[in-house]
């Protein structure tokens, strides 16, 4: 079983950014991360983001690293200009 830390980016995300409702769909797919390897809709990302994951929960991401058994998420967010910087 994976080790999930969440940034403190990512909090402030989820606290401050994302709809209530949203946020339950969202704790879910980190219970999930959980389980790493076995998670449904990770994907990998590529080009400068190549090394990190993305689930997708509606029109939202999460975005993550593994290294081991530890997943950490990096950012959470809705889809529009979620892969900028």
């Amino acid at each position: 079983m994976a080790q999930v830390i969440i940034s403190p980016v990512a909090q402030r995300q989820l606290a401050d950014e994302v709809p209530r409702g949203m946020q339950r769909r969202i704790l879910r797919i980190l219970e999930r991360m959980q389980n790493w390897p076995r998670v449904s809709g990770a994907k990998p990302l590529r080009g400068k983001l190549s090394g990190s994951f993305r689930c997708r929960t509606g029109d939202y991401r999460v975005q993550f690293t593994v290294v081991g058994e530890v997943v950490t998420v990096e950012k959470i967010g809705h889809r529009d200009g979620f892969y900028d910087d």
